[in-house]
């Protein structure tokens, strides 16, 4: 791993995306984004995350975060294994899921490639955090952030993704709470 992409202020501002293996696209239902959801508040209650931007894709994260605890990368560790054997158990047991066999085929194909994993392999390892170290840098990240649906082509206006803090930004705070700064505006 680059040294550019590891976690050398501990108690930093960070932005990070992780995706899912071979980026399949696994959050397209409620239950999904629920166990991120559900994650995000423990991780904020229990794990010291205060968590300033978010948005959940079809098939990677995005945060800007830090870890009160001073511990950001075993912090994301934490929340994708959680948040890796929750989705899965979530699929598993999903009568709606049509794509069940072929979701956990894959998944368990990817663990396959990875001795270091027991049978399942959910995210990809690599968290790519860039610490933040300005304001103008910040906004950056939060306006990638936010606009992320609207490249993607799922909405026209970042607040129209569910699974957004540009939401939170317009005090809609119905899906998750948001901490703020005064330099995060």
């Amino acid at each position: 791993m680059s040294r550019n992409y590891k976690f050398h202020n501990k108690s930093g501002l960070y932005f990070v995306s992780f995706a899912t293996v071979n980026w399949i696209d696994v959050f397209t239902r409620h239950p999904y984004f629920d166990v991120l959801g559900e994650s995000v508040k423990y991780c904020r209650e229990k794990k010291g995350m205060e968590l300033y931007c978010y948005c959940f894709m079809p098939s990677h994260v995005h945060f800007i975060f830090r870890s009160t605890n001073e511990q950001p990368s075993g912090l994301l560790r934490d929340f994708k294994r959680h948040t890796s054997k929750r989705v899965l158990e979530a699929i598993e047991n999903n009568p709606q899921e049509s794509r069940k066999e072929w979701l956990l085929w894959m998944f368990e194909r990817a663990g396959k490639k990875n001795a270091a994993t027991s049978k399942y392999q959910f995210w990809q390892h690599h968290n790519k955090p860039i610490e933040l170290w300005s304001d103008k840098v910040i906004k950056q990240k939060i306006d990638y952030i936010h606009n992320n649906p609207v490249e993607a082509g799922f909405v026209t206006n970042p607040i129209d993704w569910k699974y957004s803090s540009a939401r939170n930004y317009q005090e809609d705070h119905t899906i998750l709470e948001i901490d703020s700064t005064g330099f995060l505006g």
